[in-house]
């Protein structure tokens, strides 16, 4: 049997490691946390939805509407998500107004980015 020559860039390409280093303990739990406010659709587009509003905030009586749930039923979904750490609040009278937390941005972005090669890690080595 022949041995096929391998060239440093199959080598690479073919066994190198997903990811540079594993997710740290808190960073997996931040994630996680976060991951879990996020799996809900009306979360997920309540935080769109305040993200992409004029200002970068928005008020509970601007989101009943879009994602047609009651006041109540926000509410709630909005405290998950300022829970996890995806949104701030601030109270103005006898209003809330939700932002997207800047670090929330940062922490979702440190998600490890897995770059599929094309090969089948196994098979190579």
């Amino acid at each position: 049997m022949t041995a096929i020559p391998q060239t440093p860039e199959l080598e690479t390409a073919c066994c190198a490691p997903l990811i540079r280093e594993p997710l740290a303990d808190g960073q997996a739990r931040d994630l996680a946390a976060m991951f879990k406010a996020l799996a809900d659709p009306a979360r997920l587009r309540l935080l769109s939805i305040i993200a992409s509003h004029e200002g970068g905030e928005a008020c509970v009586c601007d989101l009943t509407e879009p994602v047609d749930l009651s006041q109540p039923t926000v509410s709630h979904h909005l405290k998950i998500l300022t829970d996890a750490g995806l949104l701030t609040r601030d109270k103005r009278g006898k209003w809330a107004y939700y932002a997207v937390a800047p670090q929330a941005l940062d922490t979702l972005g440190g998600v490890p980015r897995i770059q599929h090669t094309g090969s089948n890690p196994a098979s190579c080595c």
